[in-house]
């Protein structure tokens, strides 16, 4: 009984040569930019603001109490324009 099963799940008239194997999809998630792992627009979103943050933590720490004094834009700019071209080219 089993073997006639298998010999009726067979295609009649085929050989090994026509039956050609399906290759798997490719799938293609993200784009490799300069960053070192393969990101989409919203991976970059979020390393841009990763980027913002510590920025701003550095800025606040190092730089404002010495050089520029009650003067946060200047880091939120220059955090925007990183997050712009990491967006853009990463």
């Amino acid at each position: 009984m089993a073997q006639q099963l298998t010999e009726s799940a067979k295609p009649a008239d085929t050989s090994p040569q026509e039956v050609s194997p399906v290759a798997p999809p490719v799938v293609k998630t993200g784009r490799k930019g300069f960053l070192p792992f393969r990101t989409n627009t919203w991976d970059r979103f979020f390393v841009s603001v990763l980027c913002y943050v510590a920025i701003s933590l550095l800025w606040m720490r190092f730089v404002e109490p010495y050089l520029f004094p009650h003067n946060i834009w200047i880091a939120v700019i220059l955090s925007i324009l990183l997050g712009a071209y990491i967006i853009r080219r990463g």
